[in-house]
């Protein structure tokens, strides 16, 4: 099948594409390095200050199969625009907000265009590219998302120092690229191969494709479970951080965020050698190990340097695990699916995000840091058995890029 997305301007696409991924998981680790000073000066509990890092992602999960199904209608171009000016403006909204409820309401916009960024940016690449390629564009869209999670929360953390509310402008970087955004990507209605065209489905989609799909619910489950576990060290690092006398923002930064997303970077740079090496499962099982290794070492390490391990072997798994699970979900439904089912990966990831602080923030209340990070690292050992059990197909030679345009478009963009 044709990519609709064939024929227009290879470069300037995947240029806007792979910015918009800098954007789409990027919403709470980019004031995470503020997080704590947030959570002071409002006067609020940690649970509270956790669901400013998540509120958006609830949002997420909740719009996100209505960016799936737009996206398969009508092609990525329009919402991922509007996506991209909802996002801005919704995140920059808190540099003006003096209060919780106003600061949740923002980051609840936020949220809805963040939905369509992480939607549609993924739709366009997996329908861009086959086979090989589709792995190596996997491995650079995760290079940019980590880059993002190197940059902007680097960025808020020297703003920091302003004041809480100057972070926030960082999000306004979402206006621009909208634009740019509705002026590169092509309009998918002018391709007769474009499977964008309304189709009589009804509800309720999205719950039959999980019923006649099996693999595809277990890969959401694995989306929960790792978003879930990974905000635990989103939000309770910095308390780690502040019990060892580390304050500053930068510094938090650089823990929090900074280092899991370079090493993630990396890891999405290697990931096209992996994957001739090791079977997604397998790479799967490589991820859940280093974050079992990660919430170890969360639970017992007393000194500063000891801590810089967490970002590290995070970032290892996240850099492999994202794309392995992203690619899996596009191979475990059919082609003219493949937003509603990109939609259920956004509804699991960002949901899973969501409840991390509402299950994890009581508990550590109620006990320690150290026992919430033992009781996540039984969950990842957890995930890795559950994984020596997961068989997934590999993907047909058909699933190569035969088609002429396809190759084109994948050379004129390396």
């Amino acid at each position: 099948m044709t990519s609709p997305l064939v024929g227009g301007r290879p470069r300037a696409v995947l240029s806007v594409l792979l910015l918009a991924s800098t954007l789409g998981v990027m919403g709470g680790a980019t004031i995470a390095p503020i997080i704590e000073v947030i959570r002071q000066n409002l006067g609020i509990s940690g649970t509270a200050a956790g669901l400013i890092l998540t509120s958006h992602s609830l949002a997420i999960a909740l719009v996100s199969p209505l960016a799936g199904k737009a996206t398969d209608h009508y092609g990525p171009r329009i919402p991922l625009a509007v996506g991209l000016v909802l996002y801005g403006l919704g995140g920059a909204a808190g540099m003006f907000t003096t209060s919780l409820p106003a600061l949740l309401a923002s980051r609840l916009v936020l949220g809805t265009g963040a939905a369509a960024v992480f939607t549609c940016s993924t739709v366009a690449m997996l329908a861009l590219y086959r086979g090989p390629e589709r792995d190596r564009v996997m491995g650079w869209r995760t290079t940019a998302t980590s880059a993002g999670g190197f940059a902007y929360p680097l960025l808020a953390g020297a703003l920091g120092h302003l004041s809480w509310h100057a972070p926030f402008a960082i999000y306004l970087i979402g206006v621009p690229l909208g634009l740019a955004a509705l002026l590169a990507l092509p309009n998918p209605a002018a391709d007769p191969h474009a499977t964008t065209g309304p189709r009589r489905r009804g509800r309720g989609e999205a719950f039959r494709l999980l019923r006649a799909r099996p693999l595809l619910l277990g890969l959401c489950a694995i989306w929960v479970a790792t978003a879930g576990l990974m905000m635990v060290l989103a939000v309770f690092l910095p308390r780690r951080l502040d019990q060892l006398g580390i304050q500053d923002t930068l510094l938090v930064a650089l823990y929090g965020v900074v280092l899991s997303s370079a090493t993630a970077s990396l890891a999405g740079l290697a990931y096209p050698r992996l994957r001739t090496r090791l079977s997604y499962p397998s790479l799967l099982r490589v991820s859940a190990l280093a974050w079992t290794a990660a919430f170890v070492v969360f639970a017992f390490a007393g000194h500063p340097l000891l801590l810089l391990l967490v970002p590290i072997l995070t970032g290892i798994g996240i850099g492999i695990a994202m794309p392995t699970l992203t690619v899996l979900i596009d191979h475990a439904a059919p082609p003219e699916q493949r937003g509603v089912a990109t939609s259920l990966q956004a509804t699991a990831l960002f949901g899973g995000q969501f409840a991390s602080p509402l299950v994890f923030g009581p508990l550590i209340e109620a006990t320690s840091v150290t026992t919430g990070a033992l009781i996540a690292a039984a969950g990842t050992t957890g995930m890795v058995l559950a994984l020596l059990r997961l068989r997934v197909p590999e993907p047909d030679p058909i699933d190569e890029p035969t088609a002429p345009d396809t190759v084109a478009v994948a050379r004129d963009s390396g």
